[in-house]
Parts: C-alpha cells; structure tokens; sequence
C-alpha cells in the first residue's frame, strides 16, 4: 500500500493513547484519504474532553461499549485487546482487516524501520540502537512501547529518519504486510500468558517481526534460547540473513553478534568488528552486553561506522527504571529496576551483583507465573528479600520453600506496600550491599504503572539521603 492509498472507513479501538493517535492520524487524512474515522472506547469508557477533542477533531466516538456496529475497510485495534476478546471480534466481524497501530504506521510511511522485540530488554536495545543511529549522524526515533506510537510520530518525521520501534507480542499479533528493514529477537520466556494463553502463541506473535524479511533484509536472533534458535532456524530456511545472537558462545556463520574475552564482536557477512569490552559498557550484568550486541548489529546493518558504534557503546547511560543506579546513602547502594515486571528480567538483573550482596525488593499485581525458577535464583544470589504486594505473599512462600530446599540463608521479609518495603529493606542491609527493586511483578495493585513505582523508590532513597545529612 502506498502513502496515497485510500483506507475508506475506518474503526479504531481503544480510547488510550494509541487509539487516541490512530483516531487523530486518520482524521488528519482527509476526505481524499479517509471515508469516516469511528472511536469505540470500550466498555469502560466515558465522554469527557479527550472525546469532546477528537470529536472536534471530525472522530465519531463511541464510549460505554463493545458492540462495534456498522461496515468499515478497515479497524486499527490497540494493543491491550485480545484478538480472541468480543470488543476484537466484533470489529473484525464487520470490518475488511484488522490491524495493529504500527502496521497502519508502517504502512503509510515504510522505510528505515529497526525492531527490537523479547520478553526482556527490548527498552534498554531500542533506546541503545537509537543512540547508535544518532552517534553516526543518522536521524533517528525511538517509537512504540519506549515512546509515542508511531502514528504520533509519523506527521514529525524529517525525510531520512529512522524509526527504531519497541513492539510487543501484542502489537505484532495484528500485522500482516509489516517488513522491517531488520528486526533483532532478543528472547523468548513465559509472558503475557493471560493474553496469548500459550507459549506457542506468544512465541509466534514476537516471530511475526520477521513474517515479511527477505533475503536481503536482517534478523538479528538469540540463539540463547529454544524458543528463538527455532526462529533463527526458520528465517534462514526463508533465506533471510540471520545475525546469531549469543553471550553464551561464539556461534557459526557469516552473520554473528558475541563476546569474545570479554569483548563484543560483531560479524556481519563475513566482516568481523571487534567493538569494545563488555566492562567499558555503563549498563551492567551480561544481559546488557547481549542488549548492546543486538543494537550494534542493528546499527551496523544501517549503515553505522564501527567507530561511531564504539563510542556509543560508551556513552550510552543506563535508561530510567532499567537497572538505574539511585544514590548510596550509608555506604548502601540503591538500584531501580522498577521496569522488571517478570521473573526472567528479575533472575537477569539479580547477575549484575556480586552474588550474597543484594537486598531484593520484590511484590506487586499477581501475575500468578510459576515461581521455581525466581526462587531458585534469589536464594543463590540475595542475602534478604522483602516482599510487598497483592503478590507478597506468594512469593514469600515461594523463597521460604527454595530456601529451606537448598538449605540456604536467605532472609525473608514481609511487608504491605512498597514504602513499609523500602524501609524494611534499608533496616536489613549492610554497608557495601545493594538494595535493589526488582519486582517481578506489574504494579496495578498499588500505581497506575511501573515508572511511578520506580519513581517513588527514587524518592523515598532521596529521603534517606535527606534525612542523614
């Protein structure tokens, strides 16, 4: 489809923000591009003056229901709706497609796309790739999950810009022509279940980042990991270039991304670059180098010079609520890794500590995930846990099976909400220790989204730091 297509009427689902930037994109098309542009809320909308705004704007909104009804050539569905969800399939029930916001957006402005896509990391390799871009004198956007949907950005964007998009299983469900100029997999762990319902579903909507690469576009792919070697070994059935991406061991072939001796090295159709040591990164833990290597190769295959990467790998800082160092206050560090809502993240960052050093905060909403393996890692790694939250109390239960499984000396604390947490966490560390929120868990029990739980962490070590002068 070409940036002059017409899309005839469309429905857009979903009163947040990006139904709300797909609603004013389209009304922004005009006649000679679009028939009608309906809003359908949700059943839990309401009028109010975001809806007053796009009506001005030429939208047909729809609040209080899912009952879509009409006849429309296409439907831009947000991404917190299920394909398998009633509000879905009544837009699809009298709609020609069905489409994710970032396809309409690939769509009506197709060149230069970069995708990072994964259960972990895929904020800290989008916000790194761009920085890469940007150090080689490349425009350069990051779109989607990390910022604003790329129909917001679409209107702003310069001739010759990059967009480097974030894009999750659920935004990537809904495509169909999508065709990235290279897409980087960086893992695959249990997720989202409650959404996809299986794993195989899950796993196949991260994959549809490389449904439409061609022989010689890339794919950057762990091979780390089961789920993604699998996806590897299909783009290269496919004859796609397949950058294997591994911080585990030197894989084969002409295209690779891994660390050598403790350096990165990249080699991309043959051409070998060594980059720099994974110790000279200011983002830290080994996961963070496999972050660093995926943007790397990205930003080589866009053209990037080796040097222009090197020095970004250096100057890239570590991105908010990812891993963020927040003060030390009584020889006690404080980290905020508040973006870690499940347990692989967690288990990842729980390596970037000496093991026996970390005061672990962890609790929040229940996504009722399997602990075993968090557990596992805790007792091994942590020398106290605090665990706070709709969700505290499961996990407490699951540390203190762990431990006395392992026979290990975890201390194992319990607490209401994050403020009683941070509190029982600075009483139980020692100088020299990490105090570290890592919750394993999304934060609708008790903030409306994890940079406000971070961002109370900040505060309250700020406090501290207050109190003790």
């Amino acid at each position: 489809m070409g940036s002059r297509a017409y899309l005839g009427n469309v429905v857009v689902l979903g009163l947040g923000r990006t139904g709300e930037a797909a609603a004013r994109y389209l009304a922004s098309l005009g006649p000679g591009r679009v028939g009608s542009v309906t809003l359908y809320g949700g059943a839990g909308s309401e009028p109010g003056d975001r809806t007053r705004a796009l009506e001005e704007a030429g939208v047909t909104v729809v609040c209080g229901t899912e009952r879509v009804e009409g006849a429309y050539d296409l439907a831009v569905a947000s991404p917190g709706i299920p394909q398998d969800a009633p509000f879905y399939r009544a837009a699809a029930a009298c709609s020609a497609e069905v489409v994710s916001e970032p396809e309409l957006a690939w769509r009506e402005s197709p060149e230069r796309w970069l995708v990072v896509t994964g259960t972990n990391g895929k904020t800290t390799t989008t916000s790194m790739t761009t920085h890469l871009l940007r150090a080689g004198g490349l425009p350069a956007e990051s779109v989607g999950n990390i910022g604003m949907p790329p129909l917001e950005a679409l209107p702003g964007r310069a001739e010759g810009t990059w967009f480097v998009a974030e894009l999750s299983s659920f935004q990537l469900a809904s495509t169909r022509l999508f065709h990235p100029r290279a897409a980087a997999l960086l893992n695959i762990t249990p997720d989202h279940l409650e959404w996809h319902h299986t794993m195989e579903a899950y796993a196949a909507a991260k994959e549809r980042a490389f449904a439409n690469l061609a022989e010689g576009d890339l794919a950057v792919v762990s091979v780390d990991d089961g789920w993604c070697r699998a996806v590897a070994a299909r783009c290269e059935a496919r004859g796609v270039r397949v950058c294997r991406l591994s911080v585990e061991r030197e894989p084969e072939g002409p295209c690779a991304a891994f660390l050598r001796e403790g350096a990165l090295v990249v080699r991309l159709d043959g051409v070998e670059r060594e980059l720099l040591a994974s110790s000279e990164l200011q983002v830290f833990g080994l996961h963070n180098a496999e972050n660093a290597l995926a943007a790397a190769a990205l930003a080589l295959e866009a053209g990037v010079p080796a040097d222009d990467v090197r020095a970004g790998l250096r100057s890239f800082s570590p991105i908010e609520h990812r891993i963020e160092p927040a003060g030390e206050v009584g020889g006690v560090r404080f980290v905020n890794d508040s973006k870690a809502t499940n347990t692989d993240s967690v288990e990842k960052a729980l390596t970037a500590f000496p093991a026996g050093s970390v005061v672990v905060l962890l609790g929040g909403h229940d996504k009722m995930t399997d602990l075993a393996s968090l557990a596992s890692a805790v007792c091994d790694r942590c020398r106290a846990a605090v665990c706070f939250g709709e969700a505290g109390e499961r996990i407490a239960a699951a540390l203190e099976s762990a431990r006395a499984e392992k026979g290990a000396a975890l201390e194992v604390v319990r607490a209401a909400h994050l403020r009683e947490a941070f509190g029982a966490a600075v009483a139980a560390a020692r100088p020299g220790e990490t105090v570290l929120l890592s919750p394993a868990c999304s934060s609708f029990d008790e903030f409306s989204n994890m940079a406000e739980r971070g961002r109370l962490f900040k505060q309250l070590v700020r406090d501290l730091a207050g109190a003790g002068e």
